[in-house]
């Protein structure tokens, strides 16, 4: 295969990805899985996802760009707050799962989504004080913050590392 359509093939298939994970992480911000007190959103699990597999690019486009326009269209007044933080937590993770510990990509990729997770929890914490004028409100949705964020980590870290997606994605890459 000539070096051209290798690279076009590369450029696609990041495209593609990109866009149906920014899809999925626009879909899963529109609705939430109704818990005692409040609501769970799994986009966390997308965006770990993402910037596990992908670059520090296309994971902020992911992770910040998606939960923007998920919040953009469904609930607007905490986008800006989304595309930062959600943003920050995916290059973040990205940036530990690709160029960190290189000989051991599974403890650098959950020492990402670690990391991630406390950005998450921060920023979110942080931007609810701040947009609601109240640090009471967001410290009532600091447990359901947490909660998302861990599941976030675990799943992204298990469809990752356990189930193969990076292997599959790289593997897609290649060919």
């Amino acid at each position: 295969m000539s070096e051209k359509v290798f690279s076009t093939r590369k450029t696609t298939v990041w495209l593609c990805t990109t866009a149906v994970l920014m899809a999925l992480n626009i879909a899963m911000s529109s609705f939430g899985v109704p818990v005692p007190g409040g609501h769970l959103y799994m986009n966390d699990i997308i965006i770990c996802t993402a910037a596990i597999i992908l670059d520090p690019a296309a994971a902020f486009l992911v992770g910040g760009v998606g939960a923007f326009i998920g919040d953009l269209l469904f609930y607007p007044l905490p986008m800006f707050v989304s595309l930062v933080t959600h943003g920050l937590q995916a290059v973040v993770i990205s940036i530990f799962s690709h160029y960190v510990m290189k000989k051991h990509p599974v403890l650098a990729s959950g020492i990402g989504v670690t990391v991630g997770a406390v950005i998450m929890v921060v920023g979110y914490s942080l931007g609810r004080a701040f947009i609601y004028s109240t640090p009471e409100y967001a410290i009532m949705k600091l447990p359901y913050q947490i909660l998302q964020a861990g599941v976030g980590a675990v799943v992204g870290m298990l469809l990752c590392w356990k189930f193969n997606v990076r292997k599959a994605y790289n593997r897609l890459l290649r060919k």
